[in-house]
């Protein structure tokens, strides 16, 4: 079965994005399980997560966490990345409570110290944030576009991350199409998609790819431009989604798009064309 969904409002409860999922054909999705855009976090009650585990029981509907936008776990600044630790270790406990497998992170900026110095920094972060937290929830490490200080633009970036952290049995890797289509690798065609696929293999391991977001890219290859766009709107374009959906290792992986939502197009426009493609695979 396809895994294909969006990321989703938990507005109200937390339980309801499992309706909002359903309603959009979605047989996974993405939330943020907290206010993606501050600190603080509302303590789950026993009612949310019972309704939760209803809700994930009567659905069977795939739900992946994403971790907020603030915490910066590449961050120098030790309150920063004090505080960026301490959320990634609660997001860690809560989607174990919630039942939900994976956690998906960015890596970070390093402000301008150094990629090594960060890629340390995230590593010793994702240590302290799995030791102290509990359950076997798996944390993926999300690739970037490449922007200014960012890290994890690179496979060999997400690699270093990896071999650094302690728990391999609890790590993993989220790839972004857009992001790594900004950072220079190319997934326009069915060439170009296998390419990737046996780099990503060569360097990390096919097996540590657990989760793609789906995205068109508003930049251009190696422009290092985070900008997400429809699907088949942008400089991926159609063809390259086709291609890349084309792939046995793609096609069990829940696939997530986090495409714009705005009056033009909508998550529903976007999901109908990734069923389109599943479709035609058979």
């Amino acid at each position: 079965m396809w895994l294909i969904g969006a990321h989703v409002s938990i507005a109200g409860e937390i339980s309801q994005s499992f309706d909002r999922a359903k309603a959009l054909n979605c047989t996974a999705f993405q939330i943020f399980t907290r206010n993606p855009r501050g600190w603080a976090s509302k303590k789950l009650d026993e009612k949310d997560i019972l309704n939760f585990h209803k809700k994930f029981g009567e659905t069977g509907l795939f739900p992946i966490a994403h971790m907020p936008y603030l915490p910066n776990l590449a961050s120098p600044n030790r309150e920063i990345y004090d505080k960026s630790v301490k959320i990634l270790s609660e997001e860690l406990t809560k989607c174990h409570i919630l039942k939900i497998q994976y956690l998906v992170t960015h890596l970070g900026s390093h402000m301008g110290t150094s990629e090594e110095e960060g890629i340390r920094r995230v590593a010793n972060a994702c240590n302290i944030a799995l030791k102290s937290s509990e359950g076997n929830t798996v944390l993926l490490l999300e690739n970037t576009a490449g922007q200014k200080n960012s890290v994890g633009h690179t496979f060999n970036h997400l690699r270093k991350c990896l071999d650094l952290i302690e728990d391999r049995s609890r790590v993993g890797v989220c790839f972004d199409t857009c992001h790594g289509f900004a950072a220079g690798y190319d997934i326009r065609t069915h060439d170009a998609v296998e390419n990737l696929l046996k780099d990503f293999d060569k360097i990390i391991g096919i097996e540590r790819l657990k989760v793609i977001h789906v995205n068109d890219s508003k930049g251009a290859l190696n422009s290092h431009l985070d900008r997400h766009e429809h699907i088949g709107r942008g400089q991926i374009g159609l063809n390259g989604f086709k291609a890349l959906m084309s792939f046995k290792q793609v096609q069990k992986l829940p696939l997530i798009i986090e495409t714009p939502y705005d009056s033009e197009k909508d998550y529903m426009h976007d999901i109908e064309i990734l069923w389109s493609i599943a479709r035609e695979q058979f």
